[in-house]
């Protein structure tokens, strides 16, 4: 089968490797589509921290059921999407019922090799009935639910102001699900591009581009209090440490970027606020199960969302194009 491999840092082949073979209660998926994230564009270029070479990248996957054991309640041909997180299911996070924290945790694309591929084999548990979703749509459900899981953690509500730092697609799938919940939500970008993209294409009114003078801005918009909760969405420390001066007294701030270094806030000005700190990772089986009503009640502007289709065999020239051209790109989809 043909398999997209990331030998190394900047380096993508084309590769025929061997089709997989099913375990047992596993499925044989055949990939049809596969989203781009900010995860595929660090392992190209080698800052992930969680990741050895080579590798299959691909976790924002719809295929379709290619081989299915007797009694599966899935059947062949059957549009299904992909929870990428496989979880031990016995270690202390799993136990607690917090599979996307597992102790042992394997991420198809980052610790074992992704859905970059023509077929993949996967665990039963971890096929996500897609049924009504088009194929765009079921491989935009793994960066959806990272929003929604970030905002469902966070228990935003209705009486909240949001700050959503970072208008890439995770920082959008947090805004879509605070403003779902009723928030009243903030967009804040230092790519104008992408603040532009989120008014027009997405009716997120309330921007702001960040500047050395955004806290000051944010506290006149706000009468100086600042907002109840903060979504960092940017993958940088320098502004997951600022974004620390953006949160109301009694407020929280939930990191959902992830980035190899030691985050450093100032005490007194964490102390002062009881600010609450929240880490944000991965997602579970009822945001998935969220992500996929809000899609089919309509509530989520897939169309909009989806802003670049590639032939996964272009990849390796098309991926280092997608990263020069950032500012533009929300979703990037591949297709095989």
């Amino acid at each position: 089968m043909k398999s997209i491999v990331c030998r190394e840092p900047f380096s993508l082949t084309v590769e025929e490797r061997p089709r997989p073979e099913a375990k047992a209660d596993e499925l044989i998926i055949r990939i049809r589509r596969v989203g781009l994230c900010g995860t595929d564009y660090h392992i190209f270029a080698g800052r992930h921290p969680f990741l050895t070479y080579p590798r299959v990248m691909g976790h924002e996957l719809a295929a379709e059921v290619h081989a299915a054991p007797e009694g599966s309640p899935f059947h062949v041909g059957q549009i299904v999407a992909v929870n990428p997180y496989l979880a031990c299911g016995t270690c202390i996070a799993c136990r607690k019922g917090k599979p996307n924290a597992c102790v042992s945790i394997s991420v198809l694309g980052v610790h074992a090799d992704g859905g970059m591929a023509e077929f993949l084999a996967v665990p039963q548990r971890a096929v996500i009935d897609a049924t009504g979703l088009t194929l765009d749509q079921a491989a935009m459900m793994e960066f959806l639910a990272i929003g929604a899981h970030a905002v469902t953690r966070s228990g935003v509500d209705a009486t909240d102001r949001v700050l959503i730092v970072g208008a890439g697609p995770i920082g959008v799938a947090c805004a879509l699900f605070a403003r779902l919940n009723g928030a009243q939500v903030t967009l804040a970008d230092m790519r104008v591009t992408r603040l532009a993209f989120a008014r027009d294409r997405l009716g997120f009114d309330d921007t702001a581009e960040v500047t050395p003078a955004l806290t000051a801005e944010l506290a006149e918009r706000t009468d100086g209090a600042m907002f109840d909760a903060v979504f960092d969405a940017t993958g940088s420390l320098p502004a997951m440490a600022q974004s620390l001066t953006y949160v109301a007294h009694g407020g929280r701030l939930v990191l959902v970027g992830v980035v190899p270094g030691d985050l450093v806030f100032a005490d007194p000005e964490f102390h002062k606020r009881e600010t609450t700190l929240m880490a944000s990772r991965n997602a579970l089986a009822a945001d998935f199960e969220r992500v996929r009503q809000a899609i089919l009640s309509g509530a989520i502007p897939t169309e909009a969302l989806h802003t670049h289709s590639l032939a996964a065999d272009d990849m390796p020239s098309r991926l280092p194009e997608l990263i020069e051209e950032a500012d533009h790109v929300l979703k990037a989809i591949a297709s095989f």
